[in-house]
């Protein structure tokens, strides 16, 4: 894939995000592919394991779960990948999910904790590239409008 890597947001990203209406709920698609082998800083403690993207993103999972519980966030709904009917027929995803929080409120207290910021390097350590898509929740229905 000839795509560069989104691992992190920019700068712009994140303030555009910030900018929207924080005070209703919010759910994040999350779309992961793994790197083969995971790709800690030199000075990490894991750098020289060999763990692959799928274990370092296991590991950020561990230790961010109760935090994600902490400020009200759930995991929604999860799945796993098998093929793209419409769109790049190169992407294809290790893991997708979405991630509920109460608030946007929610979701920023949750990434500016102490141990959710030690936590992170595992999920970048992990990624060869994302996609994390902030949406207003809708209704549910029968109609796709």
């Amino acid at each position: 894939m000839s795509d560069p890597a989104f691992v992190d947001p920019t700068r712009a990203q994140f303030d555009a995000f910030k900018g929207l209406d924080r005070d209703h709920p919010i759910e994040m698609l999350n779309l992961v592919r793994f790197r083969d082998l995971a790709n800690y800083p030199g000075d990490h403690a894991l750098a020289r394991d060999g763990l692959t993207g799928t274990e370092a993103y296991a590991l950020y999972g561990k230790h961010t779960a109760a935090i994600l519980t902490n400020v009200g966030g759930s995991i929604l709904w999860s799945a796993q990948f098998e093929t793209t009917l419409i769109g790049p027929s190169d992407e294809a995803w290790d893991a997708m999910f979405i991630a509920r929080y109460p608030t946007v409120h929610a979701f920023l207290a949750m990434i500016s904790d102490a141990d959710y910021q030690r936590a992170v390097v595992h999920r970048q350590a992990g990624v060869a590239t994302s996609r994390l898509i902030r949406t207003k929740p809708g209704t549910i229905g029968t109609s796709f409008g």
